[in-house]
């Protein structure tokens, strides 16, 4: 190795090289290097400081907390509603299908529900077409507007080569 008194032999030596201390590590053993302390220190509240250049005296009032949903994806709209539609022709509870609704953030897509609903009960037999009908008037007025159910008869009639090509008996029906 170095010889004691080299330079070489100093350069990585965690000591004090002001000549001070009692020859312990430089920063008492709390941490090295990307460390934020000494392991097992927590740190707990601490009050705003009016000096810190953050500090904004305006928004320090009362923080108020409040879920968010964000609005439903083409995608996931049709996930989550196919379900509920399906499971609504086994039991017939138009109230449960409402409360569903309402927990979902449909935004600007609260057309495409009765969209969905027609087009699944298209696709069924007879009964699912008058629990649909049921389910619509339902929800006219309570989670959809009846613009937005004037809006999803348009988007079907438009869309009926499509209809046709999953149920072809669906310009009589």
């Amino acid at each position: 190795g170095p010889e004691p008194g080299s330079p070489k032999g100093r350069a990585h030596d965690r000591r004090s090289r002001m000549g001070k201390g009692r020859g312990l590590p430089k920063k008492g053993g709390a941490g090295g290097k990307g460390v934020w302390g000494a392991p097992g220190v927590v740190y707990g509240y601490q009050e705003p400081d009016a000096r810190d250049p953050n500090y904004d005296e305006a928004a320090q009032g009362d923080t108020v907390y409040a879920t968010v949903v964000p609005e439903l994806e083409e995608g996931e709209l049709e996930k989550n509603v196919q379900p509920m539609v399906l499971e609504y022709f086994e039991h017939g509870d138009t109230s449960e299908v409402m409360e569903l609704l309402r927990g979902l953030n449909l935004g600007s897509r609260r057309h495409a529900v009765p969209s969905l609903a027609v087009a699944l009960a298209l696709e069924g037999k007879a009964s699912h077409r008058e629990l649909t009908s049921r389910l619509l008037s339902d929800l006219v007025g309570r989670v959809v507007a009846p613009e937005d159910i004037a809006w999803a008869f348009d988007k079907m009639l438009r869309d009926l080569p499509d209809l046709i090509l999953d149920t072809p008996e669906a310009p009589q029906v």
